[in-house]
Order: structure tokens, then C-alpha cells, then sequence
């Protein structure tokens, strides 16, 4: 009893996680309204690193490998992310970013040479079905915000694959790891800034802008990584992933009733489509074809959402 107590627990943890998720598309909408993109995430990772250094100390040699790579393909995730969020509509953004749980085991299979179940290619015509309806069907409206949302997910599907490859059998402490990856972030976030011209405002004094930051922070960073490795002891990794899969239908929830964006009949059946595509993807990479080995099937999520 007190087992199957632990595991609910945990998952009802993770779907208020999908929900924090859901909402963090929003949140980043608005406070690129007060500051440019590469300071906004400057901030975000500067903080988040400075609130890890102390788990540095014991394990921050470790990290530093594996960390800088993984920090610049991170890097690259969030400027990806961050444009996109700023260029298409929040809803848009958090049911494109679900294709990383698609692109994950076609990446592994080009990378290493891990071949996927026949079935995904089926989830994958699915997926490509409910991105033609999400963005405009007939009268389709692909925009660049859209092309860079798809870009951060095969981006993400990549980050997965090579952190597994970059840490296996080695002992690198996870929270050391983060705090690596995010001051990689940050300080590249600046150099890119300042290597423009016109460099960066000085940090805004509105107080919706930091309220976002800390928020993002603190609950789509922090808590979202926590509640993550307690889920992953208590429950199946195939769980684990398909309630992560809810988030973009809340994240498509917040972008109606926050900043009222609509987006039609065609929209939301294109939006739970793809949903639907990944998490039949997410079963489908936990249960091997015959006489191929089971491995968990990966998560796709970097720390945090946009």
C-alpha cells in the first residue's frame, strides 16, 4: 500500500509538473515583451547555475566533460526555443516541441545505428498529419517560428542521444551537470549579445519580467528536475513519459485563456494528433521489437521548457 501510495504520488508530481510546462510557453511570451531574447535567457540560466554552484564542489570536475558540450547544444535548443516561442503563437510552440519524443529514436537509429520499430514510421505520418493541421491545414501558414520550434525538438532528440552516450558509465552528478550545462548557457547567451551590435538593454525593472524569470526558474527548472529523478524511482519510465505527454494540451490551454489565442477546430485536431503520435511513439520505443533489446524510452526534455 504504501508503495502504490509513493508512485501516485509521484505521478500526480508530474502531471503538476505537465501543467507547470504547459504554462511556461506563456510565461516566456510575456517576458520577452520587456527584454531581447539572449538576455532573457541569460538571466534565466545565470540564475539557475548560480542557485546550483554549490553542487559544484563535489562534483563539478566530472561535469565539466560531458557539461560543455551538452551545454552548448543547449545552448542551441533555447535560442531555437526561445525565437520560436517569440515568433509563432505559445500554442503553436508547446505541440510542436512534442515531435523531440518522434525525432528521438530516428535520431538514435542515424547516430548509432539503433533501428526503431517499424510502427514509428506510422506514428511519424501521424505526426506529420497534425503539424499540416496545426498550421493552417489547405491553407497551411508555416512560419519561421514554427520551422525553429521543429528545429528545437530534432535539437532535443539529439541532446537526449548524446548525453546518454557522453555519461554512460561514467559518474557524473546530475545536479553538477545542470549547473554546468546552465552557465554554459548563460555565458554564451551574453558573448552572442555582445558580439552584436548594440548589445543588451540594461536589465528591465519591471517586475513581471523577473516574476516570469524566478518562476521559470525555480518551478519549470528546479522543481521540474526534481520531481523528474523522484518519478523515475517510483514509476516506469513509460509512465513517466506519457504523463510529460500532456504537456502541450496544457500548454495550448494557457495560450487560450492567458493570451487568448485561438486556434480553430483544425488546430486542436491537428494539436492532440500529434500528442496522440507521441505517445504512441513513447510505447512503442519502451516495448522492443522481437529480439531487440528493451531500453527506456527517452524522455526528450533538457531540464526545462522554454
Amino acid at each position: 500500500m504504501m508503495r502504490m501510495g509513493t508512485r501516485q504520488a509521484a505521478e500526480l508530481a508530474l502531471l503538476l509538473v505537465a501543467v507547470i510546462w504547459g504554462s511556461s510557453y506563456a510565461v516566456a511570451k510575456q517576458a520577452l515583451l520587456f527584454y531581447p531574447v539572449l538576455g532573457f535567457i541569460a538571466a534565466r540560466f545565470g540564475l539557475t547555475c548560480l542557485l546550483l554552484a554549490p553542487a559544484l564542489r563535489g562534483g563539478g570536475l566530472a561535469a565539466l566533460r560531458p557539461g560543455l558540450p551538452l551545454g552548448l547544444l543547449l545552448l542551441a535548443i533555447f535560442l531555437c526555443e526561445t525565437y520560436g516561442v517569440l515568433l509563432t503563437s505559445a500554442s503553436n510552440a508547446a505541440f510542436l516541441i512534442s515531435l523531440c519524443v518522434l525525432f528521438t529514436p530516428i535520431v538514435e537509429w542515424a547516430l548509432f545505428g539503433r533501428r526503431p520499430r517499424a510502427l514509428l514510421l506510422v506514428a511519424c505520418a501521424l505526426a506529420v498529419a497534425g503539424v499540416w493541421l496545426l498550421t493552417g491545414g489547405a491553407a497551411i501558414r508555416f512560419g519561421l517560428g514554427d520551422g525553429l520550434m521543429l528545429g528545437a525538438a530534432l535539437l532535443r532528440a539529439g541532446f537526449v542521444c548524446f548525453t546518454q552516450r557522453l555519461t554512460a558509465g561514467r559518474d557524473v552528478p546530475a545536479l553538477a551537470l545542470t549547473a554546468v550545462q546552465s552557465g554554459v548557457v548563460a555565458v554564451g547567451c551574453l558573448a552572442l549579445a555582445f558580439a552584436l551590435p548594440g548589445g543588451l538593454p540594461a536589465l528591465p525593472r519591471s517586475g513581471a519580467f523577473w516574476l516570469a524569470v524566478v518562476y521559470l526558474v525555480l518551478f519549470a527548472t528546479l522543481l521540474a528536475f526534481f520531481v523528474q529523478n523522484f518519478a523515475l524511482r517510483a514509476s516506469s519510465p513509460t509512465r513517466v513519459s506519457m504523463l510529460m505527454g500532456t504537456e502541450p494540451l496544457f500548454g495550448a490551454l494557457f495560450a487560450s485563456l492567458w493570451l487568448d489565442e485561438q486556434l480553430g477546430a483544425g488546430g486542436w485536431a491537428g494539436g492532440l494528433l500529434l500528442v496522440l503520435a507521441s505517445l504512441w511513439a513513447v510505447r512503442l520505443t519502451a516495448a522492443p521489437a522481437e529480439g531487440a533489446p528493451s531500453r527506456a524510452p527517452l524522455a526528450g526534455q533538457p531540464l526545462a521548457e522554454p
